[in-house]
């Protein structure tokens, strides 16, 4: 049994539950605080409808999926790239926009969870755990498609991860246990930023599958080929030549390759515009992101304290 799959799936859902734990946990805290536990019931009925809602939209896209795969050849990869580039875009811009975003948390939600008590209460915290739980499920979602992992054992690293949010939670908010988040966001952050890089790699793959595909069933097609043998010998459709062919030392389908390929976009044959694109991902995202992790915006001048509220977050009583 091919466990490869099960690590990804508990790493990005690892990641996004305890972003939604520590939501969760400020919101119970702040509702404490203002002796309203009554509503503390429409903050699990939030946890539990964001959770549901996901799923569904899991099953509803994994569905249309396997219907329009069985219409064409090129369909399936063609999905699978899709699917990978709107995961690229999304987890990066959750990994450098959120990790900004983490220094004001306690206070946004803080902020959010008095208005919400002012309009009425049960609504405005049902939704605001909603909201919460949806974004980070939907990530997840959209990761899982991209690699097009379904059955029991990506749904088991899915669970694992959540389980493990919610232990994390009872650690920091139940028994006052003090963990560095920080560090652990940290860590969280350059492998979910591996992660993304290896899907950047995997997107191109499908890509240039679907266009091998196309260029072999009509004569008309093969102009969409960039790369002929004039070029190169050994060449892709449109990725160029290849950097580098490790199929006899560490194949792609056997472990640790299957792990690597599972979590990192591994790949045994890996052409120059794939290698190029990786590198150039990893020194943008990769850039923005470290500035975030210094305190400095990546996209303002503007220096912003080094303060790490999600240490804060675990501070609440």
């Amino acid at each position: 049994m091919d466990f490869s799959s099960v690590l990804p799936t508990f790493v990005i859902t690892l990641r996004e539950g305890v972003e939604a734990v520590l939501v969760i946990g400020i919101v119970l805290a702040c509702l404490k605080k203002a002796k309203q536990t009554r509503l503390n019931r429409w903050v699990y009925l939030g946890v539990i409808a964001g959770i549901a809602v996901s799923a569904l939209i899991g099953f509803l896209f994994g569905w249309l999926i396997k219907v329009l795969g069985a219409a064409s050849p090129v369909a399936e990869p063609l999905l699978e790239g899709v699917f990978s580039l709107i995961a690229v875009v999304f987890l990066s811009w959750m990994l450098v926009w959120m990790t900004q975003q983490a220094r004001s948390m306690k206070s946004q939600v803080e902020d959010s969870v008095s208005s919400a008590l002012k309009q009425g209460g049960a609504l405005g915290v049902f939704w605001l755990i909603f909201i919460a739980v949806l974004r980070e499920g939907f990530e997840t979602v959209v990761f899982v498609l991209a690699k097009f992992e379904q059955g029991f054992l990506p749904a088991l690293g899915a669970l694992a991860g959540l389980a493990t949010a919610a232990a994390i939670g009872v650690l920091l908010f139940k028994w006052g246990v003090k963990l560095n988040l920080r560090v652990f966001f940290k860590a969280m952050g350059i492998l979910l930023l591996l992660v993304v890089a290896g899907l950047v790699v995997t997107a191109l793959g499908h890509f240039d599958t679907v266009m091998t595909t196309l260029s072999s069933q009509s004569r008309a097609s093969a102009s969409m080929c960039f790369y002929y043998e004039r070029f190169t010998k050994v060449h892709s459709c449109i990725l160029g030549p290849k950097v580098w062919d490790l199929g006899l030392v560490l194949p792609d389908d056997r472990f640790p390759g299957a792990i690597l390929s599972a979590l990192f976009g591994y790949t045994q044959r890996l052409y120059l515009v794939q290698a190029i694109a990786y590198v150039l991902f990893l020194l943008t995202v990769g850039g923005f992101y470290f500035q975030s992790l210094s305190g400095r915006s990546p996209f303002t001048k503007k220096q912003l304290p080094p303060s790490a509220p999600s240490q804060a977050s675990s501070r609440v009583e």
